[in-house]
């Protein structure tokens, strides 16, 4: 993967529709996609040199998503909003350039408002992720 811009990576919530819309949320400056597996730990007595052995595809899965940025009255955001108040799990695509989409559902986990007195209004959220997720790469 050559370089690309922190910009291009995008953060889409769905709109729950069938076929669903996706619209990104406007307004981050910041984002970053955690992926996570606990391994499952399988040494034992006889394990070559006493290394530790792992359990290949075993283990809890999991994706954590967070972004932050400035205030912007968009549909996104308000359905951002939305899906948090509502306790909602909402299907989300997140675009990394030059590397693929990943999409699934995600419960908002964190939602945040801050300004300062001199400042502009901003937010920042996290996802987890709340199911099997799919990967798609980039063309």
């Amino acid at each position: 993967m050559t370089a690309q811009r922190g910009k291009d990576l995008l953060l889409k919530i769905g709109d729950g529709g069938a076929p669903e819309s996706f619209a990104t949320v406007a307004g981050l400056r910041t984002r970053t996609l955690s992926l996570n597996a606990q391994p499952v730990d399988v040494t034992h007595s006889d394990s070559a040199g006493g290394w530790r052995e792992l359990l290949a595809g075993a283990g809890v899965r999991q994706a954590s998503v967070s972004g932050a940025g400035v205030f912007l009255n968009d549909a996104a955001a308000e359905a951002a909003r939305a899906a948090f108040f509502d306790g909602a799990i909402r299907n989300w695509q997140i675009v990394v350039p030059g590397f693929g989409m990943i999409s699934g559902a995600f419960l908002i986990a964190n939602l945040d408002y801050a300004g300062d007195h001199a400042g502009e209004a901003t937010f920042s959220l996290s996802l987890d992720s709340a199911g099997a997720l799919s990967f798609t790469a980039a063309p």
